[in-house]
């Protein structure tokens, strides 16, 4: 029987002071995820953490592109996108999906992407302190419901 490949995400605040321990804990997380079978990766793209988790990732790429990892671009879903939005980085994905749910407003459509790109992931790396309104921190309670293998940072 073929196992099936693992799936990473990330999530954290805007602002993170990204120190050389923060680099140090996250590259072991990589590291230990694609030793577990991890090799597509899903971003958001809105933090300094997404950042990180995504230089990381590149880097075990391009030094072991044979293990077949995949970065994953998340765009939520906007009813009216006919271009990338404006905070939208190019960097270079394997691919650009829009993971749907339903959703009312903009906001909304951010918080859902979040919850699909968590309902997809085996294993969600965060960078989530307490703060109630936080997109992040949201994202790490609907994590901890869905009963995902969690990684928090800010601990």
């Amino acid at each position: 029987m073929i196992e099936q490949d693992k799936i990473c995400s990330c999530f954290g605040h805007q602002k993170v002071e990204i120190t050389d321990e923060l680099r140090a804990e996250v590259e072991i997380a990589i590291d230990g995820a694609i030793k577990d079978g991890v090799r597509t990766f899903l971003f958001g793209g809105l933090s300094d953490f997404d950042d990180l988790v995504y230089d990381v990732v590149s880097e075990r790429k391009k030094k072991s592109p044979e293990i077949g990892i995949k970065r994953v671009f998340c765009f939520p879903l906007d009813r009216d996108l006919h271009k990338p939005p404006h905070w939208f980085e190019r960097k270079e994905y394997e691919a650009l999906e829009v993971p749907a749910k339903s959703f009312d407003y903009w906001y909304t459509s951010l918080y859902y992407r979040n919850c699909a790109m968590i309902d997809m992931s085996d294993v969600v790396l965060f960078y989530a302190e307490q703060r109630e309104r936080s997109g992040a921190y949201k994202a790490l309670e609907y994590a901890k419901k869905a009963h995902k293998s969690i990684i928090d940072f800010a601990k």
